[in-house]
């Protein structure tokens, strides 16, 4: 057994670390898709202004459920003394769910298994933990089992204030909530009522756990580690039917659960990223399919025009000893031959860079200015203050990739902007490392380092007036500036 999980196994205090320290070890990017959001106000409990109440409203799923705790912010921690009543037994609200876990719910977002529940036949249960920070909302979901990573959309009980609730409060609050059907088993579901006398609960949960995975295809997409879940799994059965010791069953039956919970959030990852390789497949085939039919017309077009100059020197020839006046005619139908091919030249270069324009608007919004076709990727594409690349924008940038290789020759600025919040100097930096996470991911594309370029401005470039808060959002952007003379556009002119 790992240290989180005999942490864990201690007790219920310990047990609060526990998921804590397992949380912020395993938990994944979750596919957009699978998830929902929803808002919640938050406390910045002060340190060392002493204890103070926080009550706990039941939801549409438990209206007849509450509670209250007793929340003291202090120096590395913020404890915690919860007590519930009038709870609906877990299975009632689904069979797929067996238990109660307590989260934390930061301004920012972020959502923090703290510990399970344990509640008796009357729907009551205590719990006393401790949370890392001290600026959060809490809430309880009903789960399957304890160690999953993002909270169920079947929350219980949500926090709330009063007049003499000691602390700041941060209103709407967003956070992500795990879509039930997630969860939803395939085959014959558990739904049955625990035989909590003679099974612990842990052994419904490890089993919960198991079928879960296997319905979310981590047999298929994390056999490495679902292997461990089933074999975990067959040593708690075995365990549980020899009449072990209680302890024996219980640390395998946890060990069991956290081996699925991994197997069915690897599973979705990859999964995630397959849907986003064949989407970018797709879109690469797409664009080489019209290149290859517009290279098709342009031959056929250079045939014709090969043809037609050869009939005109061919009657050139014929009159070539005809009166000057004849030999002057045709000199002058031959420049205005030239003229014309260098115009259709550049119409063919017009309408590839049209192409091209269009095919990246499909993607993101794309416009055509001198320096070249510039790319907008908005801000809503990164985290507030933060550079990494969401779901959303992996997926569009992979898009993009596949279209640009698909016209050889083209060349790409990445230009990150900031608005004037924050200084310069933060600014500047947070402009570059969005400018490089854009560059590194579209050489991960399998694009050429050496047609890539990346460079922060920082606040220097605004669009609209900072002074508003359209107009900061706006200024907050990633530029792709696409050059390169195909498309009659060379970089810097």
């Amino acid at each position: 057994m790992n240290i989180s999980r005999w942490i864990r196994f201690c007790g219920i205090g310990a047990s609060a670390f526990a998921a804590t320290l397992a949380n912020a070890q395993h938990k994944k990017e979750i596919p957009a898709t699978d998830v929902i959001s929803k808002s919640i106000k938050a406390v910045g409990y002060e340190v060392g202004g002493g204890s103070t109440k926080v009550v706990f409203l039941g939801t549409s799923a438990a209206s007849q459920a509450s509670g209250h705790a007793k929340v003291e912010a202090k120096t590395g921690g913020t404890n915690i003394e919860l007590k519930v009543t009038s709870m609906p037994q877990p299975t009632t609200l689904g069979a797929e769910f067996l238990t109660y876990v307590l989260w934390t719910v930061t301004p920012d977002g972020n959502t923090t298994n703290i510990a399970e529940i344990p509640i008796d036949k009357e729907g009551n249960g205590k719990l006393t933990t401790r949370a890392q920070s001290q600026t959060f909302a809490m809430i309880i979901t009903a789960e399957p089992y304890f160690a999953v990573e993002l909270p169920s959309e079947v929350v219980v009980l949500e926090n709330d204030t009063k007049k003499n609730t000691k602390g700041k409060i941060y209103p709407d609050n967003d956070y992500k909530l795990m879509k039930r059907s997630q969860y939803a088993k395939l085959g014959n579901p558990l739904a049955l009522t625990p035989d909590l006398k003679n099974v612990p609960l842990d052994m419904y949960e490890a089993r919960n756990a198991v079928d879960i995975a296997k319905s979310q295809k981590a047999e298929q997409y994390a056999p490495e580690i679902f292997s461990k879940a089933t074999g975990s799994l067959q040593m708690a059965e075995s365990a549980l039917a020899s009449n072990a010791g209680k302890s024996q069953i219980i640390t395998n039956a946890r060990q069991t659960i956290q081996f699925a919970e991994d197997a069915r959030a690897l599973s979705a990852e990859r999964q995630d990223a397959e849907r986003i390789q064949n989407e970018k497949n797709a879109a690469a085939a797409k664009a080489k399919a019209e290149a290859d039919a517009a290279a098709a017309a342009e031959a056929k077009r250079q045939a014709e025009l090969t043809a037609a100059r050869e009939a005109q020197q061919k009657a050139v020839a014929e009159i070539a000893a005809q009166k000057a006046a004849a030999e002057q005619a045709a000199l002058q139908a031959k420049e205005q031959a030239a003229r014309e091919e260098a115009a259709r030249a550049q119409a063919a270069t017009a309408a590839l860079r049209a192409q091209l324009l269009q095919q990246l608007n499909e993607v993101l919004q794309t416009t055509d200015t001198p320096r070249g076709l510039v790319v907008n990727m908005a801000d809503v594409l990164f985290e507030t203050g933060k550079f990494a690349l969401s779901q959303d924008a992996q997926l569009k940038l992979a898009k993009l990739s596949g279209i640009i290789q698909a016209h050889p020759g083209l060349n790409l600025a990445i230009e990150g902007h900031t608005d004037t919040t924050g200084t310069p100097d933060f600014n500047m930096k947070l402009s570059q490392q969005r400018a490089d996470a854009v560059r590194e991911f579209l050489i991960s594309q399998g694009m050429s380092a050496d047609t890539i370029s990346a460079k922060g401005l920082g606040e220097d470039n605004p669009v609209a007036d900072n002074r508003t808060a359209a107009g900061r959002k706006l200024n907050r952007r990633v530029e792709i500036i696409v050059s390169g003379e195909v498309i009659g556009a060379k970089l810097g002119k």
